[in-house]
């Protein structure tokens, strides 16, 4: 018992040290744009039916998962939405996001694993730009089905408010993340757009310009999903 409880907080002590990322607010944005390119040009993964009915994207680059008496995991990316009052604009510039979630295992070891999340409705949309929500609880969240056409998928879903999808190794499946956390990475915003900004500030009130580095992540997101194709009601 006494050795388990050692390792237990030695364990405790290096996951901070684990999570920490040495890379920049630009090289995450930049990422952002070669995963999700390197994932969309895969015709088996994310169905373009809902893809072209996401209302946002938020696209998260090697989230590392410590697992060793307690796992944890922590990530940092980016979320883009299509700009308008209604989500049926442009795709617009990014804003940096935060996943941060735990879970327990006796795994010892450490990956790391790339996640696509679909924001299906402007409900979930308006949650994330909130505050931080809590996948499951604040917002409904579902493991994204895969293929060319999400025709088959459940009734759970197709209700859902946010869909996640995993990469790891090459192999790219639907994954639950309920019980991590999404939040505004509000000091990276401040630093990738050189003064202080909310993720609203960013999405919705248009008062920055997308960086340069955000310029393949946006590009490609207007050519694969111009057009935002959801049952117009479900947008009021």
């Amino acid at each position: 018992m006494k050795r388990l409880l050692t390792t237990f907080l030695v364990c405790a002590l290096m996951l901070p040290a684990f999570a920490a990322d040495d890379s920049t607010e630009v090289d995450r944005c930049e990422n952002a744009g070669h995963v999700l390119k390197e994932i969309l040009n895969v015709p088996e993964d994310i169905p373009q039916d809902l893809l072209d009915k996401a209302e946002c994207v938020v696209i998260l680059p090697s989230v590392k998962k410590a697992a060793f008496v307690v796992g944890a995991s922590y990530g940092r990316g980016v979320m883009s939405c299509r700009g308008g009052i209604s989500y049926t604009g442009p795709w617009g510039p990014p804003a940096m996001y935060a996943l941060e979630g735990g879970s327990f295992g006796f795994q010892i070891g450490g990956q790391a694993t790339d996640f696509v999340l679909l924001v299906m409705n402007p409900a979930g949309a308006r949650s994330l730009l909130k505050s931080k929500v809590k996948l499951g609880a604040d917002a409904s969240a579902a493991a994204g089905p895969k293929g060319r056409t999400a025709e088959g998928a459940t009734d759970i879903v197709m209700t859902a408010e946010i869909l996640s999808y995993s990469r790891n190794k090459g192999l790219f499946a639907g994954i639950s993340l309920e019980g991590s956390t999404l939040r505004s990475d509000g000091s990276a915003n401040e630093k990738l757009y050189g003064k202080q900004v909310s993720a609203r500030d960013i999405i919705r009130d248009g008062k920055v310009k997308a960086p340069a580095c955000a310029s393949e992540l946006i590009a490609l997101l207007n050519e694969k999903s111009p057009k935002n194709r959801s049952d117009p009601k479900s947008l009021k």
